[in-house]
Parts: structure tokens; sequence; C-alpha cells
């Protein structure tokens, strides 16, 4: 079983920045992909971004094309979703996940999901 443990969630003020960071633990494979997806009260979830074992092929939303740059750290299991110029719009819970193919942009074809890191940001 694959555990994930997302952190670097907070507060931040319209047009900065943040960086989550998406630690996997427990039995993996070398050619899976990771990606981020988030929720906010009274919206549909919505899958942001993702990234393959490589780090070459990438998927974004075109909310957060632009803004946001996911990647990965294969030697720590690690994958991150810097997110800058903020907006109040991407206020919600950021939730990372793995599978054992490629790069998809459905959250069903997921295997695993983290518990989720607060993201909040200020207008």
């Amino acid at each position: 079983q694959v555990q994930l443990v997302e952190s670097g969630g907070g507060l931040v003020q319209a047009g900065g920045s943040l960086r989550l960071s998406c630690a996997a633990s427990g039995r993996t494979i070398r050619t899976y992909a990771m990606g981020w997806s988030r929720q906010a009260p009274g919206k549909e979830r919505e899958f942001v971004a993702a990234i393959d074992w490589s780090g070459h092929s990438t998927y974004y939303a075109d909310s957060v094309k632009g803004r946001f740059t996911i990647s990965r750290d294969n030697a720590k299991n690690t994958v991150y979703l810097q997110m800058n110029s903020l907006k109040p719009e991407d206020t919600a819970v950021y939730y990372c996940a793995t599978r054992g193919g490629g790069v998809v942009a459905r959250e069903t074809l997921y295997d695993y999901w983290g518990q989720g890191t607060q993201v909040t940001v200020s207008s």
C-alpha cells in the first residue's frame, strides 16, 4: 500500500506564492504519475495538474496554467506544486494522488489519495 502526505498549505495574500509538497511512502513503482486536485466549499472538485515519472510530461487545468508548476524528486518520492500569482479563487483543500500508469486528467483513474492541505488566499 501507498501513503501520501501533503504539506505546505497556509494563508497567503493575493499575488503571493506557496509551494505544496506531497511525500509518498510504502511500496511504489518507478513509472507512475502523480497529480494534484482541489476542493473548495460549494464547488466541484477540480483536477489541477499531473506529472509523469520522467518529469517531462505534464498536465495543467486551464484555470492554473501559467501560474502553477508541478515537479517531482524521485529520489525523495515527492511531488511539488509551485503556486504563483495566487488568487482568492485558488482557495481550497489541495489533494495529491498517484497511479501506476501515465498522466491522465481524470481523478477516478488515480489509485491513492492524501489527506489534503488547506490553501487560503486573501484578497
